[in-house]
Order: C-alpha cells, then structure tokens, then sequence
C-alpha cells in the first residue's frame, strides 16, 4: 500500500501539487536559488516563492528539506531526484 492509499484511508486528502509546482520543487531541490528557477522558468522569483509557499503548505513543509522527504514519502517527484 502507498502513502497516498494511507492518507485516504485516514481521512486526509490526497496532497496533489499542480505542473507548475512539481517544476518549482524539482530545480529548488537540485539547490537552485528562487532567482535561478526564476529566471529558468520565465517568471518572477516572487512567483517562485508564491509557488513554494503553497508547496510548504500542501507538503505540511517549512523548508526544502522537509519537503523532499514529504515528497518523496508521497511518490511524488521522480527517483532521480534523490539520487545523490
């Protein structure tokens, strides 16, 4: 059984991150600044932190560590991330 089957079955909601969120989380956790997925992503960095803000929340996250494990608890970023 996975985390996201456990969350159900203890009445939580599945933690479900948008496109653009999975994209702001991969290059933040390959240890680019907010200015760096920023500029690689087109946007703004507050825009990327608008976006990891809602990625902490959802994740139940205060930093970036916190939500790699979250993340990589729930299945959801890919393994290669984690590889180092």
């Amino acid at each position: 059984m996975d985390s996201r089957t456990e969350d159900r079955r203890n009445g939580e909601a599945p933690v479900r991150l948008t496109r653009r969120e999975l994209e702001v989380l991969s290059r933040a956790l390959t240890g680019e600044s907010n200015k760096e997925v920023a500029e690689a992503l087109f946007c703004s960095k507050r825009t990327v932190d608008y976006h990891l803000n809602r990625i902490y929340r959802k994740l139940q996250a205060s930093n970036r560590i916190q939500a790699l494990h979250r993340a990589r608890m729930l299945g959801l970023l890919p393994d290669s991330l984690y590889a180092h």
